[in-house]
């Protein structure tokens, strides 16, 4: 589920189920989802995955960068 951007690219959204979660870019926290080594946005309290090229992007924007790295065996 791709994030959305506003023209201005200050706030980014997700569609899940039906709901739209919203939030300013600087207010977005990226993670690392350690069950799936992926990771995901939290957009208005909601975790939604994301790849790592929309990862790096939110960083560059001013979003807060969380995530680490994980092993897989």
């Amino acid at each position: 589920m791709p994030l959305e951007f506003d023209n201005t690219r200050e706030h980014c959204s997700a569609v899940i189920d039906d709901v739209r979660y919203q939030s300013p870019v600087i207010e977005v926290v990226i993670i690392t989802n350690d069950a799936t080594h992926m990771s995901e946005a939290q957009v208005d309290g909601k975790n939604v995955p994301i790849t790592e090229e929309e990862a790096d992007a939110l960083t560059v924007m001013g979003a807060l960068d969380k995530r680490h790295h994980t092993w897989v065996q």
